[in-house]
């Protein structure tokens, strides 16, 4: 395996361990296929279940978060694309799920447009989080789904965090596009936000019957350390079949593999919330 950037994303974590947690928090990663989505909505769901108040910022175009979740498309009147624009409030945008604790702001298709208009419009990088900065305290935990690609969709979310949760598939090409989403995060940290951070490197679609998968995790942890969760998401049928039923897996099937997997992910990042200490890479 090629060399991971670890120089790079160590300059993405904190240099001081932050005393308060994290309250909104980018999931992202530029490369499509990783389960960033299905990570998005079954972790929010999970943290829903314990009691946690959760909001999940639907901010990509193809809004599979917002059908995930079963928001019907013709209910998506107000979302993300009316919050950027400035054509609604955080209010008005918000939707309840049928899961309680767990609210969406849902995307619909005028999303799609939204790149080009940002590009005229004031403080284009900073509209997502001027939209929530001061009007998200009801909730314990936000949550925002990105686009797989580098945009003005992604650099408004990643502006808008406090720190980011990497999916990352255990595949070979996986920390290739690890290095890039650290040097975009560099860049977004230097120039528009220097509080975002890594919290934390979540491997998804493991298969330890797989020996290459298992090289990946390993190599990864070298590399990494603790910024890497301990919980992995196996791949698993009942995880692709539950969003064609307009819900997440820990309903759809609470017993499978994929949602014990995520219900000790939430119990994981509950745990590093509470400790006060985010994951910091061990020396390279």
């Amino acid at each position: 395996m090629a060399d991971a950037p670890s120089s790079t994303l160590a300059a993405a974590l904190p240099r001081n361990p932050a005393i308060v947690p994290p309250r909104l928090y980018t999931v992202a990663n530029q490369k499509g296929g990783v389960g960033k989505t299905t990570t998005a909505i079954n972790l929010a769901t999970a943290l829903a279940a314990v009691g946690q108040k959760v909001l999940l910022v639907d901010l990509d175009p193809q809004g599979n978060a917002s059908t995930g979740l079963g928001v019907d498309p013709a209910a998506r009147t107000t979302g993300t694309y009316e919050l950027l624009c400035g054509f609604a409030a955080l209010p008005q945008a918000v939707t309840a799920t049928k899961i309680p604790n767990l609210d969406i702001v849902p995307a619909s298709v005028n999303l799609a447009g939204a790149e080009l208009e940002l590009i005229d419009l004031e403080r284009r990088e900073f509209r997502l989080r001027d939209a929530l900065e001061g009007k998200i305290e009801r909730w314990d935990v936000v949550l925002i789904d990105c686009p797989p690609s580098l945009g003005l969709l992604t650099v408004n979310a990643l502006v808008a965090a406090e720190a980011i949760l990497v999916p990352l598939q255990c595949e070979f090409f996986a920390l290739e596009g690890l290095g890039q989403l650290t040097r975009t995060i560099d860049r977004v940290r230097r120039a528009l936000n220097p509080k975002l951070y890594i919290a934390g490197v979540i491997l998804t679609m493991m298969d330890r019957r797989n020996t290459l998968a298992q090289q990946v995790e390993r190599d990864v942890r070298q590399h990494f350390g603790d910024v890497v969760f301990g919980t992995t998401i196996p791949r698993n049928v009942r995880v692709s079949e539950a969003p064609s039923h307009g819900l997440p897996v820990l309903l759809y099937d609470h017993t499978c593999a994929g949602s014990q997997a995520y219900i000790l992910l939430a119990s994981e990042l509950l745990h590093r919330r509470r400790s006060g200490v985010p994951a910091r890479p061990q020396a390279a």
